[in-house]
């Protein structure tokens, strides 16, 4: 016979589980040491479900916990903390707090797939970029990132927040060095303003691994050389670049249609 977990009600700011849970939630780096991630908000607590996963711990605002939803998304947690909207806050690293997150321990580390489609993150340093080409990448079958040096911290609760779950369905590493990838046997991509390669009208090799290069200074020049192909977007409106998250999606889209 399953019992539930235990529900225990926090008051004091200082309490070391909410210490634990504020320092996760507003460090981005902070999951390196402590082994754990903050998931704040029902989105990312389901997602993480899904897939099979289930976290030490829940905190949920007393309020939000009268809401037969999130009372039972919180039951599935190991023990759950019960805070006042205003502690909730002190936790928070948002504006406006979702009143339920979870601590999930860390996935464990995986092997690199030497085979696998991937998407190479070169020193790319908005969470946001970062987080939304984490997401083409799960939806357009790309299951593997490649994060390098210098790249904004793949599990930050920003970059989480920017990923929308695509997380538990990738097999993410980071902080690598332009040798490391020589474990990969598959070709590298990368999009160029000096090439006469346009995207449309390339034979894409499949599978391969998308180089997406730094938002101002692009991809690094030891890594560009690396790369089979450099491939331009076209772009009618005239505009001088593109957003390399929006980059990412347009590249990956084509990988997947020309795959299909």
């Amino acid at each position: 016979m399953t019992t539930g977990p235990i529900w225990q009600a926090i008051t004091a700011r200082d309490n070391a589980q909410l210490q634990r849970l504020r320092k996760l939630a507003q460090d981005a780096t902070a999951y390196r040491k402590m082994g754990g991630v903050w998931l704040e908000g029902d989105h990312l607590a389901r997602a993480a479900l899904q897939r099979g996963l289930r976290p030490a711990l829940a905190l949920i605002t007393d309020v939000a916990g009268q809401d037969d939803a999130l009372h039972a998304l919180a039951d599935q947690a190991a023990k759950v903390l019960v805070v006042s909207p205003a502690l909730f806050k002190t936790v928070s690293g948002l504006e406006s707090p979702a009143q339920i997150g979870f601590d999930l321990q860390l996935p464990p580390a995986m092997r690199m797939d030497a085979k696998a489609d991937s998407v190479v993150l070169d020193r790319l340093q908005d969470a946001g970029n970062v987080g939304t080409i984490l997401r083409s990448a799960a939806a357009m079958g790309f299951r593997q990132v490649l994060a390098m040096k210098g790249t904004a911290a793949l599990w930050s609760p920003k970059v989480l927040r920017a990923g929308m779950g695509a997380h538990f369905g990738l097999r993410l590493f980071e902080g690598l060095s332009v040798s490391d990838l020589d474990a990969l046997q598959v070709p590298l991509l990368a999009t160029s303003s000096h090439t006469d390669v346009m995207l449309h009208e390339a034979a894409l090799p499949s599978p391969c691994a998308w180089v997406m290069g730094h938002e101002g200074q692009g991809v690094d020049e030891a890594l560009m050389a690396r790369c089979a192909m450099q491939i331009g977007i076209p772009q009618p409106g005239g505009e001088e670049s593109l957003n390399v998250a929006s980059a990412a999606s347009i590249c990956l889209y084509e990988s997947a249609r020309q795959r299909a």
